[in-house]
């Protein structure tokens, strides 16, 4: 299975994170599971990003996508009581805009908040995740600077708004790995068969593994605003974190 095939499912959301809607195929319907296309823009979740809402048009008949499952195959999930198209049917797949762009600018957020902790504080991420404009960052960080809140808020976003390219390449794994600090977290969470690896680089602050989907550049994130800093125990930090704007 490589970065841009799951099963049956050409990962195009993958391929060009701005594609909103696009004709495919069903080739596979699980009662239980879900659908299954042949070419798929949801984002099916994963790394602390939701996967995508959205609808299949087929025939005239509307069926509502609200989540995926993960197996062999990337399953589709219908809500309850909607009509489901049998295989065979060509479909016409469409993304949530409004949800599906807030993410990205979210996770692109995060990244953002990672790189500025990791380079000013050398912490790394025990944990995450986000929902549509707001999202939570653990750090490994047992000293936290009094000024700690306000500081942070600031530096995150003088990245923000130095516009800085968020570039994406997929990498054998062996060349992946030989990149200096690529993993953030503090266990690695790169699955041991996994040959290829797909690098996000928030360019001159933030180069890491990662399999969301991101905006363009740091500029179409918007404001980020630090809400909270807790303390998980004795060594970990929650950042806490929303959009404004």
């Amino acid at each position: 299975m490589g970065v841009t095939q799951h099963g049956h499912t050409l990962r195009l959301d993958l391929a060009d994170p701005t594609l909103r809607e696009w004709t495919c195929t069903v080739v596979h319907v699980d009662p239980e599971q879900g659908i299954v296309l042949d070419r798929s823009a949801f984002y099916p979740g994963g790394g602390g990003q939701p996967p995508d809402h959205g609808v299949l048009l087929w025939q005239g008949t509307q069926t509502r996508i609200v989540g995926t499952r993960k197996g062999d195959d990337l399953y589709l999930v219908p809500a309850d009581g909607d009509p489901v198209p049998p295989v065979g049917t060509a479909v016409t797949g469409a993304v949530e805009e409004t949800r599906r762009t807030l993410l990205m600018r979210t996770h692109s957020g995060l990244h953002v908040l990672c790189g500025v902790v990791f380079r000013d504080f050398g912490a790394l991420v025990t944990g995450n995740s986000m929902e549509p404009g707001e999202a939570r960052m653990d750090f490994n960080l047992p000293e936290v600077p009094a000024d700690f809140k306000a500081r942070l808020e600031e530096l995150v976003n003088v990245e923000v708004t130095a516009d800085r390219s968020v570039a994406v390449k997929v990498l054998p794994r062996v060349e992946a790995l030989a990149l200096p600090d690529i993993i953030r977290t503090q266990s690695n969470l790169i699955p041991a068969d996994e040959q290829e690896i797909r690098i996000v680089d928030i360019v001159g602050l933030d180069v890491q593994a990662d399999g969301g989907t991101h905006v363009a550049s740091t500029a179409q994130i918007g404001k980020v605003q630090v809400v909270k800093v807790e303390s998980k125990g004795k060594a970990n930090r929650r950042v806490r974190v929303r959009l404004v704007g």
